[in-house]
């Protein structure tokens, strides 16, 4: 089972509001809207995309990591890892 199983239909209802609002922006541009309105919307889906994967990272650690840390050996090594290394791209981002 993966960490955000519990979360899986949240994720992906928002993932479709998502892909909903790209299309949204893409319509907007094809009808030559005014740019500060295309880039509000641009804003509003970066937001949501970070949602999305704030969700999944709290996941991650709460249901992967944890479960690797009372297992220990190196997976728990691997999975802190791996934790450390999606926040930093999140940062990033």
């Amino acid at each position: 089972m993966q960490g955000y199983e519990m979360h899986k239909n949240d994720q992906t209802k928002r993932l479709r509001r998502i892909e909903g609002q790209v299309r949204g922006i893409s319509k907007m541009i094809e009808d030559d809207k005014y740019c500060i309105d295309i880039l509000t919307q641009v804003s509003a889906t970066t937001k949501a995309l970070q949602s999305v994967a704030l969700g999944l990272l709290d996941d991650h650690l709460a249901h992967c990591v944890v479960e690797a840390a009372r297992t220990g050996g190196d997976e728990e090594a691997v999975k802190l890892r791996e934790a450390s290394e999606a926040i930093a791209r999140l940062v990033r981002s």
